[in-house]
């Protein structure tokens, strides 16, 4: 799997909220609305999720192992770092 294209779009707010991205993967499937967050060890990337009718919230999609987590998350806080303060 390869991460072809990142796109963030940044937040200028003193919200947890930092970040909207999209991946694309292999140049032929995106995934939408991962939101980069800052959290207590810093920043991290949230997948997709829905609200269920308990509350809960449920990722609509997200990595089935630690590696392509991690893979994922890298790419996107790289994007987001270079965006600098724009």
């Amino acid at each position: 799997m390869n991460i072809t294209d990142v796109r963030v779009k940044k937040f200028n707010s003193d919200n947890r909220l930092k970040a909207i991205a999209a991946i694309t993967i292999d140049e032929c499937f995106v995934v939408h609305e991962l939101r980069i967050i800052d959290g207590k060890e810093g920043l991290f990337v949230a997948m997709p999720s829905r609200k269920m009718p308990n509350g809960e919230f449920k990722d609509v999609a997200h990595p089935i192992n630690q590696e392509t987590r991690n893979r994922i998350e890298a790419a996107v806080i790289e994007a987001y770092n270079n965006l600098g303060d724009e």
